[in-house]
């Protein structure tokens, strides 16, 4: 098993008063964070919070300078923790990783060995990165439905901000699991996409992001996936069914819900948080488990997923936050 080796690249933000600056620099071992796990990264992933780690008003990043990328997989070659082997493929998602400690923008990594899954069997590296936070997510949020009792007999479930990387997998697990699948975008050119990962129905964004006076509407849907938030998440609550719940999991697009008491005290439904990062280990098992096996998203590497080397990342972070990159980017490093 070849060792760390004395330089390799990283992406590095560094922060001076208001202004960001973001290029590749070689760095050393000793320029690694503490950690018990050192990795060889075959492959990281690209998130919007990633883009946002990059940006001055992002404010994602806790700590100064910072490599960026919450998401990374490969495979070990020097580990403090008799759970990891030089050799072992592993993955790691979210806690601290990118924000504040050394993230996946790095060919090589160094993270505690809390923070690091075996690869699930059934899932190459490149597959874990496909999925990475965003198909976490995605399944927590099936996860929650099913929690509260929201079956494919109990009528349909929405998912909005459709194209992007939790909407896709989401779109994909949940018609693979026998739901009813309406799925909202605001790209018009992309509904075939969506119909080809299982949508049977397709919304436009302006209809799902309305501002309304009403405290209620018609009922419509059994549950929802929402990773955008603001006006999106007040429409859902309006218009969930009886018993109903909307797993929310994102704020792409807003923090801020105006909504009533009504929607919770009329017709019983469940806002259900969805969390990431601190998302208890045995949970993660469970769920990267089934994301390896029974709930896989079916054209997971295509069409849901595109590759770009690492030097096309600058690029990409920018136009995730632009709204320009559909379903998953795996950053080959």
């Amino acid at each position: 098993m070849t060792a760390i080796p004395n330089e390799f690249r990283a992406l590095y933000v560094e922060k001076d008063g208001d202004d960001v600056s973001v290029d590749f620099r070689t760095l050393r071992p000793d320029d690694l964070p503490p950690g018990e796990v050192t990795i060889r990264v075959a492959y990281s992933s690209v998130n919007y919070k990633d883009g946002l780690a990059v940006i001055p008003t992002g404010r994602v990043v806790r700590r100064y300078p910072m490599v960026p990328g919450i998401d990374l997989a490969g495979t070990v070659v020097e580990s403090q923790d008799p759970r990891f082997q030089p050799g072992d493929e592993v993955l790691a998602t979210s806690y601290e990783i990118g924000v504040s400690h050394f993230g996946g923008y790095s060919e090589y990594a160094r993270i505690p060995a809390q923070w690091v899954l075996p690869l699930p069997e059934g899932l190459t590296t490149k597959e874990a990165m496909a999925l990475g936070t965003a198909g976490l997510a995605a399944a927590l949020s099936v996860h929650r439905l099913r929690e509260h009792g929201v079956t494919p007999e109990q009528g349909p479930v929405l998912v909005t901000g459709a194209t992007g990387g939790v909407g896709s997998i989401a779109v994909s697990i949940l018609a693979q699991l026998g739901y009813h699948v309406a799925a909202s975008t605001g790209k018009a050119t992309e509904h075939d996409y969506l119909r080809s990962l299982g949508a049977q129905e397709i919304l436009p964004r302006e209809e799902t992001s309305a501002e309304s006076t009403r405290p209620l509407e018609s009922q419509r849907w059994a549950g929802a996936v929402d990773p955008v938030g603001g006006a999106t998440t007040a429409y859902l609550l309006r218009t969930t069914r009886y018993g109903g719940t909307v797993a929310l999991c994102g704020v792409a697009g807003g923090a801020a819900v105006t909504t009533t008491v009504f929607p919770f005290i009329l017709r019983g439904v469940t806002l259900a948080g969805v969390d990431t990062v601190e998302c208890p280990m045995d949970l993660r098992r469970e769920i990267w488990q089934h994301l390896a096996t029974d709930w896989k998203p079916a054209g997971l590497l295509d069409p849901i997923t595109q590759e770009i080397p690492f030097t096309d990342l600058p690029a990409t972070l920018s136009a995730i936050l632009h709204g320009q990159v559909r379903g998953r980017v795996v950053v080959r490093m």
